[in-house]
């Protein structure tokens, strides 16, 4: 586990992961361990939990590892997940205190139709989360749009265009 971070009871749900320093805006807080590929010949085992799954570029699934499947969703989310030289890395939006804890919302990069109740607290917390990013109300669409990673970009790449549009629309119109 990184120094940066520790895995500790969180008063969003379970555990959570919460920072050790101080990390600036821009800041890679920790990498994402992709090694665990889910797949037919690699199934989950006893006491691996489907929750803990990430679904990324062409249907790619792995089981995050520690400390990262900890890390809790929030409707205000202090960090966000890109590629970056061929390795997904959590990174800061924001200064982030020590003894904070780190969180991303879960439907940046995401897809399908799982929902769920959000517990996050945060002033703008939307209360029934659905994963996919295009159910998003329109404002934070257009507020995470920077964030995207590439592989998402070129998956959705119709549905994003769309979305200028729309934004593009709505601005002029």
């Amino acid at each position: 586990m990184p120094e940066s971070v520790v895995v500790g009871a969180s008063g969003i749900e379970g555990q959570g992961v919460f920072s050790v320093k101080a990390f600036l805006e821009g800041e890679t807080v920790l990498g994402i361990d992709d090694s665990r590929t889910v797949d037919e010949r690699n199934p989950l085992g006893p006491g691996d939990e489907p929750r803990h799954c990430d679904y990324l570029a062409r249907g790619a699934v792995v089981l995050m590892q520690p400390p990262e499947r900890y890390i809790n969703h929030s409707c205000r989310p202090n960090t966000y997940v890109k590629t970056a030289g061929g390795r997904r890395q959590v990174i800061a939006l924001r200064h982030i205190p020590a003894g904070e804890e780190i969180t991303y919302d879960y439907c940046i990069n995401g897809g399908g139709d799982t929902v769920w109740t959000c517990h996050c607290g945060a002033g703008r917390c939307r209360g029934v989360i659905h994963s996919d990013f295009f159910h998003l109300p329109m404002e934070l669409q257009r507020e995470y749009l920077p964030l995207l990673d590439a592989w998402f970009r070129e998956e959705r790449s119709a549905e994003l265009q769309q979305l200028r549009n729309l934004i593009a629309t709505h601005v002029l119109g």
